[in-house]
């Protein structure tokens, strides 16, 4: 490997990795596609992760009305509902 290719790649290291999703989280997007821009099921992406978090507290305590999202939240506590909801607004 050439060597600047080498450096390149070390220096990337650590920046792909910052881009990996938390546990959890990808699946997020098979529903909430950052792309798409459904009524029914909205993107995520540039929302307030607080609310987003706030959502998931919501569903997991039955508070707000869902299909599977009371589901799913129940599966993260507080601390992970917050690191998903600050990945997925990304």
């Amino acid at each position: 490997m050439a060597p600047r290719l080498a450096l390149l790649l070390a220096l990337a290291g650590p920046a792909l990795a910052e881009e990996a999703a938390p546990p959890g989280a990808s699946a997020c997007l098979g529903c909430h596609s950052p792309v798409r821009q459904n009524a029914a099921i909205p993107s995520l992406r540039g929302r307030d992760p607080v609310e987003i978090a706030a959502m998931l507290q919501a569903f997991r305590e039955g508070k707000a009305p869902a299909t599977v999202m009371d589901r799913l939240a129940r599966g993260f506590d507080a601390a992970e509902s917050r690191t998903i909801a600050a990945w997925v607004v990304r």
